[in-house]
């Protein structure tokens, strides 16, 4: 009898300790923010009546997609998928509420659809060159600045409306000023581009040395711009294109099949020879591709067939690791990137091989991370992630009952404790 005591006893121990260690390596991502429907902070309650009287404003059209952190403002992006988005490009601060209302960035008159339409002459019918129509992901770089991808492009599911040729905009991220605009050239744009992302390579003590990296998951290449020449030029490569065999997605309860080519990108840490290791992926595959970032800043040599082998593979994530969006983390060395297909978080740590065994989970909610879209590591090392359930918006319908968007939160070296990133 006392023999079994003493086993029941150290049996209740044993659990007791695994529950303990299940606590302390099974760090989840916490809830920051969620909403049903997206609201805005409109200037009075008669804009907001006007808007929705005249169908600028349908408030189930508006999904948040893309998240970037600058000290107390958390950018958000609402691309015009369909009509009645009242501002594209937004903010809430850190803060706020639970579930706040979204100001547009700079401003309300910025975030305003020009009367005209693109007649097809590639005219541009802008109101100034702040006006942003449509954007789905933004970088707040080292140096203070939001950099903004531009589509130029209204109503994508519907009848659409390209207001503009697609283009980055830079504002100053202290003074809510425009610094510059560069439209890219009709010569980079082909049939099928689309510009959904945008990655800034970039240092505080060289700012205008900077580089951007805009990959056009449409015609599989990635055009780079240079701050410096105000001046761009597009890349092509077969690491670029989709997989054939990866293009399946159930999510949510929805099948549906893409092909979208290059979209995840991320800038590595600087290396003793002064170059960075430029990370990425399509959307519609499950291998992860590198190249540095000399090659793509040197557009004579980039676009030689000299060029080709310096692209390497990395190696696979493994079956159903499709990923939207990847991002490097310089304090832990590890790359953080959405599992579509897992509802989830994965990670590597770049010191490791990359295959499926060294490959971490970090999160995954079949609830809160239906479609974890963007993510993104600020300064004081928390990961950013927005989930919005995309499929279900574009293929059925959203439950306007449910939360539907979220933004949830974690430490990093807490989340990847337990998992093979943490070396």
């Amino acid at each position: 009898m006392i023999l079994a005591t003493s086993n029941i006893v150290r049996s209740v121990i044993t659990i007791g300790a695994l529950l303990l260690l299940s606590d302390v390596f099974g760090v989840k991502l916490k809830e920051k923010f969620k909403w049903r429907e997206v609201s805005f902070a409109w200037p009075s309650e008669d804009a907001k009546v006007a808007a929705l009287n005249s169908g600028k404003y349908i408030v189930h059209n508006n999904l948040p997609l893309g998240l970037e952190r600058w000290r107390d403002k958390l950018f958000i992006t609402v691309p015009r998928w369909k009509t009645g988005v009242a501002a594209s490009l937004t903010y809430v601060n850190v803060s706020d509420g639970i579930s706040p209302d979204l100001r547009p960035y700079p401003g309300w008159t910025e975030n305003e659809l020009p009367t005209e339409r693109n007649d097809g002459s590639g005219s541009n019918f802008l109101k100034n060159n702040a006006t942003i129509i449509s954007t789905f992901r933004v970088r707040a770089d080292e140096c203070d600045r939001l950099w903004v991808m531009d589509t130029g492009l209204a109503d994508i599911l519907g009848d659409a409306v390209q207001y503009a040729p697609p283009s980055l905009v830079l504002f100053d991220l202290y003074t809510d000023k425009l610094i510059r605009r560069h439209f890219f050239n009709s010569t980079l744009l082909k049939e099928d581009s689309f510009f959904a992302n945008v990655i800034v390579d970039t240092e505080r003590g060289d700012c205008d040395n900077a580089h951007a990296y805009i990959p056009d998951l449409g015609s599989y290449a990635v055009i780079v711009y240079s701050l410096a020449e105000d001046r761009s030029w597009r890349v092509k490569h077969n690491f670029f294109h989709f997989d054939p065999l990866a293009g399946d997605y159930n999510i949510g309860g929805v099948n549906f099949q893409w092909t979208d080519g290059v979209f995840g990108m991320a800038v590595g840490k600087r290396l003793q020879d002064g170059t960075r290791p430029i990370y990425f992926h399509a959307f519609s595959s499950t291998k992860e591709f590198m190249v540095s970032n000399m090659v793509l800043q040197n557009e004579s040599y980039a676009q030689s067939p000299q060029a080709y082998y310096d692209y390497k593979l990395l190696g696979d994530r493994g079956p159903n690791s499709q990923s939207s969006a990847e991002f490097y983390d310089s304090e832990t060395g590890v790359i953080f990137y959405t599992q579509v297909n897992k509802d989830g978080v994965g990670c590597w740590n770049t010191i490791m091989p990359l295959n499926a065994d060294t490959q971490g989970l970090v999160d995954s909610d079949s609830d809160a991370l239906v479609f974890p879209n963007d993510l993104k590591v600020d300064n004081e090392g928390t990961l950013w992630v927005l989930s919005d359930r995309l499929p279900m918006f574009i293929f059925t319908s959203l439950d306007a009952e449910q939360y539907n968007y979220r933004i949830l939160v974690g430490e990093t070296r807490e989340i990847i404790k337990g998992t093979p990133c943490d070396k």
